[in-house]
């Protein structure tokens, strides 16, 4: 016979399990008149007539009744705790369990027991009676009677201190992840919150609402692809390195993990005032490749419904096939290979490919000059001259001749170019910031006038002076390019000093347009962002940088180019 209460809606009140009577035909038929008393009783519980039911069962605590006492016990007990007399019920079931150690549904005690305690906030009472039950059947009961009740607790360090005295507890463990995921922006609780999910997995339901029924899974199951949920879970794998951060050195190598993460946070807030849940679960993913192999091993891990990063190649290896096999989206989110994308319909670049950047930026080069010449100066990184050589072979695909094609170092003196043989147009690839004002200076010299096209790493923009950008015909390749006059820049920057108390970096600004532009996806899909065709091109719509396009491709073909127009940079290939 089960006659533990079913946890509802809120689990404010408990439902009667329907009583089987027959089952306990024998216990009732003790006495006509306890058996009236016992009926009688039942039937105003039904009708939630409490009062009356405990004049009638009061009789029956008396052990004299023989089989129906613990029984009136129980139901005494429930009807006290629908009146939310907690105290009351509590005292009725340890009356119970003292008189009658050896009933056979102790175990039901033992849960109305725990509700009871939970009820009053009594949260470590509650776990410690519903460790008690042995029954397995009532294993589904009690996650959702946690479940319900961890959500309700607001204060994280008391969720951290019960964890710690509950290691073991799935359900409280999965409450102090969602709760730092939702809350908290300390490397420790960060650090916390990915060792509980590398051994619980990730939260399978929402935070319960006041009128949400709980989940009653025990295993961690991936949501159904076709069932809108209503929230979506995004995993971040960047290289956190917690146990590496010291507070006390303010340059961090891993630094730009942490301002995308951040940048993030400030996106799901945003996604969430448009009605867009999103559920961030960050891990602590560096080039390891047993990291990377743990969690695809974590059932839950397959609940997420987007991933983003790892950083490095073969974690990133590794996550795009499980990407692929399990239907879910990756995204790289500062990579410019497009190696990395290559036959690969679910991995998409968040920033333009260096391939990208070479053909858009020969497409606005040519719109500059009719002369098909050009001139190609890359500096000494790897970067440089792969966008140099790019950029050169999308040229000569059109039919351009090179003028010069040379490697250049600090010393430019060994650029032939003068006014007699100038191109059509100039372009710079160097991550050298001090070569950009001295090519300048070089053209003025020997009287070149060509269009110059550059990468906006040949500048550092807080040190030249504005001066050296107001040549016309100056332009540069600039996707990190921020227009800092919009509204919703300002509003952004104003936010992130506020909540970090440093200036937003380039990388904060991007994590912040990436994950609100495939949280919309998400929403738009409803969890079912499956290609690229979902991904709809999104210029505006309050991104801080310019926007994504996936059009013709899993790379964004975006690629801002920005020339200075006397107060401030603007856009040049509108």
């Amino acid at each position: 016979m089960n006659i533990h209460p079913v946890p509802f809606a809120g689990l404010r009140s408990f439902g009667l399990t329907v009583f089987l009577w027959a089952t306990v035909q024998a216990v009732l038929a003790q006495t006509d008149n306890a058996e009236r008393r016992l009926k009688m009783a039942m039937q105003y519980i039904q009708q939630q007539d409490y009062p009356k039911a405990k004049a009638e069962l009061r009789p029956l605590t008396d052990s004299r009744t023989g089989g129906i006492a613990p029984y009136a016990h129980y139901y005494h007990a429930l009807a006290d705790f629908n009146q939310k007399r907690f105290s009351e019920s509590r005292a009725m079931l340890r009356q119970l369990l003292e008189r009658y150690p050896d009933w056979k549904k102790r175990d039901d005690a033992y849960y109305l027991l725990g509700a009871a305690h939970f009820e009053n906030g009594q949260y470590e009472e509650g776990i410690e009676e519903l460790s008690r039950i042995g029954d397995q059947t009532l294993r589904a009961d009690i996650n959702s009677l946690e479940s319900y009740y961890f959500s309700q607790i607001t204060d994280l360090n008391r969720l951290k201190v019960m964890q710690k005295e509950f290691p073991n507890n799935r359900n409280l463990a999965l409450a102090l992840i969602d709760m730092i995921q939702r809350t908290s922006t300390s490397t420790a609780d960060l650090e916390l919150s990915d060792r509980l999910t590398n051994r619980f997995g990730v939260p399978n339901t929402p935070r319960p609402a006041s009128t949400a029924t709980p989940s009653t899974a025990t295993t961690v199951i991936k949501p159904e692809k076709n069932r809108n949920k209503g929230y979506y879970n995004v995993a971040v794998m960047f290289p956190f390195r917690i146990g590496e951060i010291n507070p006390n050195e303010p340059a961090r190598s891993n630094q730009y993990a942490l301002d995308l993460y951040n940048g993030m946070k400030l996106a799901k807030a945003k996604l969430q005032s448009e009605g867009i849940t999103v559920n961030l679960f960050a891990y602590d993913v560096d080039n390891d490749l047993s990291k990377m192999t743990a969690l695809m091993e974590n059932p839950g891990f397959l609940q997420n419904d987007l991933l983003i990063g790892p950083l490095y190649a073969e974690p990133n290896r590794l996550a795009t096939e499980f990407a692929h096999q399990n239907n879910i989206v990756l995204v790289n989110p500062i990579s410019t290979s497009s190696e990395l994308v290559a036959n690969q319909p679910l991995a998409f670049l968040a920033a333009p490919s260096l391939n990208q950047q070479a053909v858009k930026t020969v497409a606005f080069a040519r719109t500059l000059s009719t002369l098909k010449k050009a001139a190609i100066y890359y500096g000494n990184s790897r970067k440089d001259s792969t966008l140099a050589t790019l950029y050169q072979n999308e040229l000569k695909r059109i039919g351009f001749t090179m003028v010069e094609f040379r490697k250049v170092g600090n010393d430019l003196e060994s650029i032939r170019m003068t006014e007699m043989n100038k191109p059509g147009h100039i372009f710079l690839v160097t991550s050298d910031e001090n070569t950009g004002p001295k090519l300048l200076r070089l053209l003025a010299q020997r009287k070149v006038d060509s269009p110059v096209i550059t990468t906006a790493t040949a500048f550092n923009f807080d040190k030249n002076p504005l001066s050296v950008f107001t040549r016309n015909d100056l332009y540069l390749v600039y996707p990190e390019y921020v227009d800092t006059q919009r509204p919703e820049t300002r509003a952004f920057e104003e936010q992130y000093l506020e909540q970090r108390n440093i200036i937003p970096s380039t990388y904060a600004y991007q994590g912040y347009d990436m994950l609100l532009f495939f949280g919309r996806a998400l929403a738009r899909s409803r969890g079912q962002l499956t290609n690229r065709s979902q991904l709809k091109t999104s210029p505006e719509n309050g991104y801080l940088l310019s926007g994504y396009d996936y059009s013709a491709g899993n790379e964004n073909q975006v690629v801002p180019i920005v020339k200075f127009d006397g107060n401030r940079f603007v856009l040049a290939n509108n």
